[in-house]
């Protein structure tokens, strides 16, 4: 009689069974990550002018578009936090020394976004779900050429520091208890996309962006009194060496950015119920201001 052989792998990695690292305490604990992170930063930063010495056809607006759109392919794909900020890094450091068509802009935005998930995530996107959330107005082929294009004028440099660094180096030295930070590291997460659409915080450095978005998930959630009373700004002036005025003045630049924001996140498809596909017919794959860019004079 034959034996049946069972086999309980499902053989297809799912986001539900991904294995996920832990925080190395060890990382986190010695200061020399941290002034690493800090001495290394600055090296990533994008060009503060290209808008107006190297761009020719895009316009910031363009850059906005793009981005939100890369944001809700993150965000349906369930891709690692870190993968968009890192992909807009890519962006803003290509344009910084590459002039580029504004038809060239999302497919652009395509090859960044593909790169950095190789980089972060255990599944990466495919190319081919990619075009597809391009509604194919982009080919399998051209997204593998700027790929290429891309890795060579970054010297492939891909390891940028991005504020996902500084987040748990940072709450691993405030005096709060663990599920605390963590409640508080989400909504930092969060903040940190939405600065990363905008281009008024591509220039400033991710250590102050990642304790800006800290103060302001510890202002929303534990209240000014709380942040007061722990001396919260002092703290990550001495996590930083960031000037506190500065750390204030982009804490509340990253408010004044989430209400502004918060009535297109609520409509966002990207904030309602959705699913995986990107062929899903209740979702359309490229939002219209995206597809019809070139359209912009």
């Amino acid at each position: 009689m034959e034996e049946e052989l069972l086999c309980c792998e499902s053989g297809v990695e799912t986001f539900e069974n991904i294995k996920r690292a832990y925080e190395d305490p060890v990382l986190l604990k010695d200061n020399r990550v941290l002034e690493t992170l800090l001495r290394t930063e600055e090296r990533y930063l994008p060009s503060a002018s290209y808008f107006k010495c190297v761009q020719t056809d895009i316009k910031p607006f363009m850059r906005k578009m793009v981005a939100t759109w890369m944001l809700e392919v993150c965000e349906e794909q369930k891709c690692e936090e870190e993968v968009f900020p890192l992909s807009m890094n890519y962006l803003d450091r290509f344009l910084s020394i590459v002039n580029t068509r504004k038809n060239r802009l999302q497919l652009l935005g395509a090859a960044c976004m593909f790169l950095a998930s190789k980089l972060k995530e255990t599944i990466p996107l495919t190319a081919e779900k990619i075009v597809i959330y391009t509604d194919n107005s982009i080919s399998y082929q051209e997204l593998l050429d700027l790929e290429l294009l891309v890795l060579q004028k970054l010297k492939w440099d891909l390891s940028a520091v991005t504020p996902h660094d500084f987040l748990e180096q940072i709450l691993s030295r405030l005096p709060i208890d663990r599920e605390k930070a963590t409640v508080m590291k989400r909504h930092a997460q969060t903040f940190i996309a939405l600065c990363a659409t905008d281009f008024k915080f591509a220039m400033y450095p991710p250590s102050m962006i990642a304790a800006g978005s800290v103060g302001a998930a510890a202002h929303g959630l534990l209240g000014p009194g709380w942040a007061d009373q722990a001396d919260l700004m002092e703290q990550l002036q001495r996590i930083t060496g960031i000037d506190a005025d500065c750390l204030r003045a982009c804490q509340e630049q990253i408010e004044q950015a989430l209400s502004t924001n918060l009535p297109q996140q609520a409509d966002s498809p990207s904030k309602r119920e959705t699913t995986s596909s990107p062929t899903s017919k209740e979702h359309p794959t490229t939002p219209t201001d995206v597809r019809h860019i070139e359209a912009y004079h």
